[in-house]
């Protein structure tokens, strides 16, 4: 009864809470909390979302995973790796930040939810297995180069234009560098050397902490923000106030089509449902051109951002005392000029706005999210079901793999389904609270078990924490400079970089490795979907691990010169005998290879005229299926017609029951099985070779 009630109600097993427990989670729910609120607004801008969503994830998920997961260490929350999915699946549906992207975002979290509860309710966690590890870290590398280097265009303070090829973006971020905002950058290079220095130094010092603090109040006292909204009709220069002009009218024009195209898509699902199939392609049609022309505006808003963000305006006044805007050197006759160069920052609302300074998180919004039913889009359910079901299984292979590094230090007992469970109940219910999706964090649970963490406990006070933060806090974050929140989100994905992993893995299994090398490759070129990278490192898994059971070694073998079997052509043997054939067959006999075994044993025959037995040495055979055995007796009919005995040896005791089951060991004669090889050799060269050396048949016997 005790058994199933800690099944049900997991956190029953923290109790009795002892003041020595008590105090060790306050510690360190208190220093992970430090970590937490800086990493969870990074983390939702790496989502495509406003900061606050950050912090509305390291609330509810977090109480919710602590009390149903079955690590006493795990902290779950925002992460990088499942932030930029959820990004990347959702843009070509939503401009990020959006409304509608926000709300997307929510119901995407409620999907792996969902997914990941069904998952641990079924025990299906065995389904991650499909991810073989070279898979696993050429996916990750790749990914974290591409979260890494997404933060660069905030580094160096230009625009980062989102388009559907990440590399081109990047590159278009890196012919910018000389247009570079210096102060964002030394923002960015002084957080970096802080939190190294003081990981290296002071490693139990909340460096991130001390950072985020330290520079969001270098930002307020000399005015880092420093922004003026001005409308086109301020600019001297009509040509550029054109371009503006267009830019923003462009942009407006992106987010109807987003808006159309979706409704489109909504309304030829239900006409199809409704069985009006044609009405229903025709929308479709229509979608797609609205799609195309889609794609053609933001490649050409993606040019005009870049032109735009490459002049500097200056502030002058005109004869009449009137506030202009002039770009470039070139000052009108009469114009009185300002010395600080203005830059463009966005356009809303009919106006322009203009920075002289860098990017800062800007209002934050206070107080708690308010309980709100998800708002699920039917006609997105399945566009975005395969990104769903990649965050599932790659946010349960992290949280499982760091639950069970921790419990090899504790010796806590960690139940995959169970942790599956505690994500799934996470996502469901943070969706209910404005939460996009979340899985367990490296970082903050490592920091968890180095505090001393005892039980889930901690992480409902790193969620207190996060509370008080909402409530009378958030006013204190505006300075926060989004280089210093950029860097955080690099030095925490580049430490997921390996490349040992795949080095290792050439050593031993080179197909393997070079299906890691392609999925590291296909992740790149594919981004921002990366989830088609590793979907399709997956299926080369399969396809591999099909040819490779379809096709199991299976070699006709000799001695070797110290007595053990290798196979002719490999070794260059020569063959025991031109009377018997032995045939080595490493795998299950299954309706997936029973075509190659055939193959092999005709062409021993073949290539063995004289020989009256084909010995199968199938000690490797771990199972046979109605294919296996009905292709056995086929071929033991057909070898009988040419004067040929097909024999067996060492075959496991599932197999020989099977055989036995079926009759197949009557129809063959009992004298065709042997209990292991060397019975079988010595057997068989004393039948065929009578008159042999003594020594020659002892050698066969050790075979």
């Amino acid at each position: 009864m005790n058994n199933l009630l800690v099944s049900i109600l997991p956190f029953i097993r923290w109790f009795p809470l002892t003041k020595e427990k008590i105090r060790s989670d306050l510690v360190a729910g208190i220093t992970v909390a430090l970590i937490l609120v800086p990493q969870s607004m990074a983390y939702a801008q790496l989502a495509g979302l406003p900061v606050v969503y950050g912090l509305y994830a390291s609330f509810i998920p977090v109480i919710i995973a602590s009390l149903w997961g079955s690590s006493s260490q795990l902290h779950t929350g925002p992460v990088a790796m499942l932030s930029l999915m959820s990004a990347a699946a959702l843009i070509p549906f939503a401009t990020p930040g959006s409304a509608t992207f926000i709300e997307l975002s929510i119901m995407l979290a409620l999907m792996v939810g969902v997914l990941r509860l069904v998952l641990g309710v079924f025990r299906l966690g065995a389904i991650v297995n499909l991810l073989s590890s070279p898979v696993i870290v050429g996916f990750t590398n790749a990914a974290a180069l591409i979260i890494g280097l997404s933060q660069l265009s905030k580094i160096i303070g230009v625009p980062f234009p989102r388009t559907d090829s990440y590399l081109a973006d990047l590159w278009r971020v890196i012919t910018q560098i000389p247009d570079m905002h210096v102060l964002t950058l030394a923002f960015a290079i002084s957080a970096w050397l802080i939190i190294a220095g003081l990981r290296r130094i002071k490693p139990n010092w909340p460096g991130i902490l001390i950072v985020v603090m330290l520079t969001t109040l270098i930002s307020s006292l000399v005015g880092y923000e420093e922004k003026i909204s001005v409308v086109p009709s301020q600019f001297h220069d009509q040509e550029t106030a054109a371009l503006l002009d267009t830019y923003a009218t462009t942009q407006s024009k992106i987010g109807q089509l987003i808006t159309e195209i979706a409704e489109l898509r909504r309304e030829s699902k239900q006409l199809k449902q409704a069985g009006e199939i044609k009405e229903s392609y025709d929308l479709m049609a229509d979608a797609s051109v609205l799609d195309h022309q889609l794609s053609r505006l933001k490649a050409e808003n993606t040019r005009r951002i870049i032109d735009i963000h490459r002049i500097g305006f200056k502030m002058a006044q005109d004869p009449a005392g009137q506030m202009v805007m002039v770009s470039g050197n070139q000052v009108p006759a009469g114009f009185t000029l300002d010395d600080e160069i203005w830059r463009f920052r966005q356009a809303a609302d009919g106006e322009i706005i203009l920075s002289a300074g860098g990017d800062v998180v800007g209002v934050v919004p206070e107080g708690l999210p308010s309980f709100s039913v998800p708002h699920v889009d039917l006609t997105l359910l399945l566009a975005l079901l395969p990104a769903a079901l990649v965050m599932a299984l790659i946010g349960f292979m992290e949280a499982t793999s760091i639950s069970k590094a921790i419990a090899s230090s504790t010796g806590e007992r960690v139940d995959a389904s169970k942790e599956l469970i505690g994500q799934g109940l996470a996502n469901i219910g943070g969706s209910f609270f404005g939460s996009f999706t979340v899985s367990g964090s490296f970082s903050r649970s490592a920091v968890a078990a180095r505090s001393g963490a005892k039980t889930g406990v901690f992480a409902i006070i790193s969620a207190a924490t996060v509370v008080i933060v909402l409530l009378f806090f958030t006013s204190y974050l505006y300075h926060l400079p989004q280089a210093v929140l950029a860097v955080i989100v690099m030095m925490a994905v580049f430490g997921l970089i390996r490349i040992k992993p795949l080095t290792q893995a050439w050593k031993v299994d080179r197909v393997g490795a070079v299906i890691g090398i392609i999925t590291f490759f296909a992740t790149l070129i594919m981004a921002p979907s990366i989830a088609n990278g590793i979907l399709l490192g997956v299926v080369l898994t399969v396809v591999h691990f099909l040819i490779k059971t379809m096709q199991p070694r299976a070699d006709i073998v000799s001695r070797k010169p110290d007595g053990t079997l290798g196979g002719i052509k490999a070794h260059k043997l020569e063959p025991i005998s031109d009377k018997f054939v032995p045939v080595r067959f490493d795998g299950p006999l299954t309706f997936t290879n029973v075509a190659y075994f055939e193959d092999i044993i005709l062409e021993a025959q073949r290539e063995f005229p004289e020989a009256k037995v084909i010995l199968i040495i199938g000690s490797s055979i771990n199972e046979i299926d109605a294919s296996g055995e009905e292709k056995v007796r086929e071929l033991n009919k057909r070898l009988d017609q040419l004067g040929v005995k097909l024999m067996f040896s060492g075959l496991k005791f599932q197999v020989i029951k099977l055989f036995i089951r079926s009759n197949l060991v009557e129809e063959l004669g009992r004298d065709r099985f042997y209990t292991s090889k060397e019975t079988a050799l010595k057997a068989l060269t004393e039948e065929f070779h009578p008159d042999a050396d003594p020594a020659l048949k002892l050698y066969a016997a050790k075979a």
